[in-house]
């Protein structure tokens, strides 16, 4: 699919009367919180309010989020049937998601199925995994293989099974290979804006309305790392 870059600095990767699939720049979070930023949703209202010269308030579900510091792919709903059939691919594991993250410890093995048990911490906003099931905690799934050894780095290509706060940076930590600038999950030093180097790169599901394929890939920011990979 290709993207088009928008006056609001919105890469738009796919859009039609239902969805509206941005790439997500690391630092937006998606949804408003405590800290009174203006989200992206609120910037892809805009969007659709200016384009197509809505007045009043522009409907937008958000289907899922992706953490403040990380990249790529979100799906937003423009009607409430897509929001809801959109809730529903999710929560039924209905869409292929596909990370790419890059870490300065090489991993055990060059591919693997990480299987933990997270109890995630709000206090402190961070998830544990633990080897085995513990009280109140849930099970964590994600299949990782090596795909291309950079300078002092390797970048991995995760496919997330289940989708826990924080699931990839604390499976990641667990195996002793924290996401570059990661500093709350043992990466040794942050990235000078703030970002961690994990970007959802691909996302394939069926389209909520019109019940057809749809494929999804979103380019990483720009910086010497990202631009090491292909």
């Amino acid at each position: 699919m290709s993207s088009q870059s928008t006056p609001k600095n919105l890469q738009v990767l796919f859009e039609d009367n239902h969805l509206l699939i941005v790439n997500k720049r690391p630092g937006d979070i998606v949804q408003g919180d405590k800290t009174g930023d203006t989200p992206l949703s609120e910037h892809v209202k805009e969007f659709i309010r200016v384009k197509y010269d809505k007045p009043g308030n522009v409907f937008l579900g958000v289907t899922h989020r992706l953490d403040r510091p990380t990249s790529g792919i979100v799906v937003f709903a423009r009607t409430s049937k897509a929001l809801a059939r959109m809730n529903a691919l999710f929560a039924e594991k209905e869409t292929k998601k596909t990370y790419w993250a890059i870490v300065k410890q090489r991993p055990p093995r060059e591919s693997d199925r990480l299987v933990h048990w997270m109890i995630r911490n709000t206090r402190q906003n961070k998830s544990y995994a633990h080897a085995e099931e513990r009280a109140h905690s849930k099970k964590a799934i994600l299949e990782y293989r090596i795909r291309q050894q950079l300078d002092r780095y390797w970048l991995l290509e995760i496919l997330l099974e289940t989708g826990r706060h924080h699931q990839i940076r604390a499976q990641l930590a667990a195996i002793g290979s924290p996401i570059k600038g990661d500093l709350k999950y043992g990466f040794d030093r942050s990235n000078a804006d703030g970002s961690i180097h994990l970007h959802a790169r691909e996302l394939t599901f069926t389209h909520p309305v019109r019940k057809e394929p749809l494929h999804c890939i979103a380019d990483p920011p720009s910086d010497p790392l990202w631009d090491a990979c292909g």
